[in-house]
């Protein structure tokens, strides 16, 4: 929120009563007098802001530009590419539901990831990440970034304490680490990645300015994980899914750290990759209905899995409600998540032949990538979103042929049965 915008105090407590972040979505950081008493706000579809004085179009340009150490953040509304009244709202929304500092929207996930690593990585640099990843994050990560001199050394995604501080020790000798980027759980195989004892390997190799550990939390949260609170610095997300949840908008967010956020925001503000006044406008709509949409997407997610579990063309569900007892992964899902989440990989018994054959006869769910939407989608992550990811890593990872990946939404869980039933009785 910018200082010229609210005469309104927005509150988050009513005396000692924290109020929830569902019930904050409804109206948090918008006050109705300043746009003619209109319930929602309406929607800026402005390129450029009129300045009271020169003198105030000068102090804004100032806080653009960092010239007093604002991060970027100027006082008051300037251009469409730097801050605008809906993408404000919007971020002050995005913050409340992981209780971070501050946050910060994109036209697209991709877009909010790739400003991310170029606000802090130089020549020389090393970036340590999880395994696998989305196949774009990696793509920057293994592909585009090391043709300006930056390395990566990457762990799966399931690592011990042990193997993070080998993993940490490699890292170092290669050069100076500029962030430590995480995906939990991991798109698609829905491994868990211990932030704990990644932010505790981290702590014990390094002195002084720590790397930055940056998290994409798009499956799980903002409803079923937290990574803020197990020690990570940024939340990523795709907003694109669950946040805007009707598979009508692409765009991105990050939460998190002020002081890390405000390097991000510069980059920004040259840059370009702003959310859209419309599709900010659109997300504050669907985060008044997030936590209703997860809650039935995951109890839904939970019914089917159950079903598919044990049906003999099956070979196994990566569902997080099914953890090995006394696993690793059971023990990281116990510490860090609060639900399983509405997304999961089926593997189907045989190839990429039978994975086709499940998905062509779908009437219901529909053959489509992405995830967190009101509908259930599936898809083939091998032959489709991972495609451009080497055999020899997808064989690595457990992205094989006769994986689907599935993300349920808010249909009755009985009718998905019935479609999936039907559809496996065709492999």
């Amino acid at each position: 929120m910018t200082e010229s915008r609210p005469p309104k105090e927005f509150e988050t407590h009513i005396g000692n009563h924290k109020l929830d972040p569902s019930t904050l979505m409804m109206g948090y950081g918008f006050d109705p007098a300043l746009s003619e008493g209109s319930l929602k706000p309406p929607i800026f579809l402005t390129s450029t802001f009129v300045f009271q004085t020169a003198a105030e179009g000068k102090r804004f340009f100032e806080g653009i530009t960092n010239k007093h150490g604002s991060g970027g953040k100027a006082e008051g509304l300037v251009y469409s590419r730097f801050n605008g009244p809906n993408q404000e709202i919007l971020e002050d929304r995005l913050k409340l539901w992981e209780e971070a500092e501050t946050a910060l929207t994109f036209s697209s996930g991709m877009t909010a990831i790739a400003t991310l690593l170029l606000a802090f990585v130089r020549p020389g640099d090393v970036v340590v990440h999880s395994g696998p990843l989305y196949a774009a994050t990696e793509t920057i990560i293994n592909k585009i970034l090391t043709q300006f001199g930056v390395h990566y050394v990457d762990f799966p995604a399931g690592a011990t304490r042990d193997e993070l501080d080998d993993v940490m020790a490699r890292a170092k000798a290669k050069g100076r680490v500029a962030m430590i980027y995480l995906e939990s759980p991991a798109n698609p195989t829905n491994a868990l990645v211990d932030v704990e004892a990644v932010a505790a390997a981290r702590a014990a190799a390094f002195e002084g300015e720590l790397p930055p550990i940056a998290i994409d939390n798009t499956f799980l949260g903002p409803l079923w994980a937290k990574p803020l609170d197990q020690g990570a610095d940024i939340s990523v997300y795709s907003l694109t899914k669950y946040a805007g949840g009707h598979s009508d908008l692409v765009a991105g967010g990050l939460v998190g750290k002020r002081a890390l956020l405000d390097k991000v925001r510069l980059m920004r503000n040259v840059m370009g990759g702003i959310c859209d006044p419309n599709t900010a406008w659109m997300l504050m709509r669907s985060l008044e209905t997030l936590e209703l949409r997860m809650t039935r997407a995951g109890e839904s997610a939970e019914k089917v899995c159950e079903f598919l579990r044990d049906h003999p063309k099956v070979e196994k569900v990566g569902y997080l409600g099914f953890l090995e007892p006394g696993s690793r992964q059971e023990d990281i899902y116990k510490r860090h998540c609060t639900g399983a989440g509405s997304t999961f990989s089926l593997y189907l018994k045989g190839g990429e032949r039978e994975a086709f054959a499940f998905l062509d006869a779908l009437k219901i769910a529909n053959l489509a990538v992405s995830l967190g939407g009101t509908e259930t989608l599936a898809s083939a992550p091998a032959a489709m979103t991972h495609l451009s990811v080497p055999d020899e890593r997808k064989a690595a990872l457990g992205i094989s042929d006769n994986l689907v990946r599935i993300s349920i939404g808010v249909e009755k869980a009985e009718d998905l049965i019935a479609d999936f039933d039907n559809a496996l009785q065709g492999v």
